[in-house]
């Protein structure tokens, strides 16, 4: 098999603290078949990301602030890529050991899938919920193919030229990942799932970050499945299930009385924002809109740049953590 190059795209806004072990751990690859290329796709770091990403010889592309969807700031990366395929892990994601890489495209130069991602596991900063979360979506077992669109762009891959043919979609607010592996299913694609291809996922959000992380998912779910309906009483019901099983696993591990408010916390903001999400019908400001696509924005920073309201931009039609 001949040699072919790998670009890794990064997607990025202020993400200094983990971005430079993120850089190191993909740099530290044991990875023989090919060049590998590194691509920040930047939507105004403040912080020390940019410096980051030049020590580590990225290419660094720039998107606009008011341009930034989290399709289009892919679409960016994309183009820029000389890559045969082309890798996506978040800048708070962390290969979980050396050979991630060599693991997550083997599918691809097989011909055995299309569009692939990799297992993701919890840091000691992850919420407990969030570490079940975890379990649930991303198991210790490989689908090849799998069957559905899930897929998660915190740890996925593609060849190129299924990319081309298709690219993200820029206007949804979310979930980018599962309208792009819906639309190679439904061309006769395939999607997999690697679980020993593994990265650690550190989410760092207050609750109410992770309400609008659900939030937005939904708004995209409820477009790409629109079968699905999300009630009032479905809020309930996976609520307190949501809780039952965290407490449930929480007591095996010893550590009800640490976590117990956390879970609850977490679980109301996970399924409350699924819920607004599936049933609100708004239009997005530009304002709401940049707070939606920036939760992890600081919120100087966001008030320094803040500008008058402009009219709104069409209707927002919208999982996350990755």
């Amino acid at each position: 098999m001949r040699n072919e190059c790998v670009s890794i795209v990064f997607r990025a806004l202020n993400e200094e603290k983990w971005f430079d072990r993120a850089l190191s751990a993909c740099s530290e690859q044991d990875f023989d078949a090919g060049a590998v290329e590194f691509i920040l796709v930047d939507s105004g770091s403040t912080d020390r990301t940019i410096e980051i990403a030049e020590r580590h010889g990225c290419r660094i592309v720039h998107i606009k602030k008011s341009e930034f969807t989290f399709g289009r700031s892919l679409n960016y990366g994309c183009e820029a890529a000389t890559g045969d395929y082309l890798v996506f892990i978040s800048a708070h994601c962390i290969p979980a050991d050396k050979d991630w890489l060599r693991r997550l495209i083997a599918p691809l130069r097989a011909n055995k899938a299309d569009y692939v991602y990799g297992r993701q596991i919890g840091h000691d900063v992850t919420r407990f919920s969030e570490h079940q979360v975890f379990a649930q979506y991303f198991p210790d077992n490989d689908m090849i193919p799998q069957e559905g669109f899930f897929i998660n762009n915190a740890n996925a891959a593609i060849r190129k030229e299924t990319w081309a043919k298709h690219k993200f979609d820029e206007s949804v607010t979310g979930l980018e990942d599962m309208v792009l592996g819906k639309a190679i299913v439904a061309q006769g694609g395939t999607l997999g799932y690697i679980s020993d291809a593994a990265v650690i996922h550190i989410h760092e959000e207050s609750f109410r970050q992770t309400r609008r992380r659900y939030y937005r998912e939904a708004l995209t779910l409820r477009e790409i499945m629109p079968q699905v309906h999300f009630r009032f009483g479905d809020f309930l019901r996976y609520f307190f299930t949501g809780v039952f099983h965290d407490f449930s696993e929480a007591l095996r591990q010893r550590r009800f009385w640490r976590t117990a408010p956390e879970i609850i916390a977490f679980r109301m903001m996970q399924y409350w924002g699924a819920y607004l999400g599936h049933n609100e019908h708004r239009t997005l400001s530009r304002q709401e809109k940049e707070r939606y696509y920036y939760p992890r924005a600081h919120p100087r920073i966001a008030k320094s740049k803040k500008k008058p309201q402009s009219r709104a931009q069409g209707k927002a039609s919208e999982k996350q953590g990755f």
